[in-house]
């Protein structure tokens, strides 16, 4: 799994038009890494994802550097900020959400 760091309004608006440039999925992970279950959450992804950058671009953002941002994304898709989180955006909106041991890869396979 290739992890694509963002940090910045610009980077966020990007990556949303590019959900709806595109025809496919895009996930965002919102993570601290002061955090031991942010931090299981991410392990256990990167053990199990199954998709290229090309399939599915998995972007990262460490909430407790960036909350702004973090605040805008939950803004923007209108839903309640948790940390970890895993969305997964296409034509703009979320297709799916979960946060902390949730995060299930089983369905978000189903999803994309």
């Amino acid at each position: 799994m290739d992890i694509i760091d963002f940090n910045n309004q610009s980077q966020w608006n990007n990556i949303l038009n590019n959900s709806l440039a595109n025809e496919k999925a895009i996930a965002v992970f919102k993570h601290s890494d002061t955090c031991s279950i942010s931090n299981m959450a991410l392990s256990r992804l990167q053990r199990n994802w199954k998709f290229t950058t090309n399939e599915v671009p998995f972007h990262l953002l460490e909430v407790k550097k960036y909350r702004p941002i973090s605040n805008q994304i939950a803004s923007d898709l209108n839903i309640q900020h948790e940390s970890p989180q895993l969305f997964i955006i296409k034509d703009g909106k979320c297709i799916y959400t979960a946060s902390h041991g949730n995060i299930d890869i089983k369905e978000i396979e189903a999803v994309i």
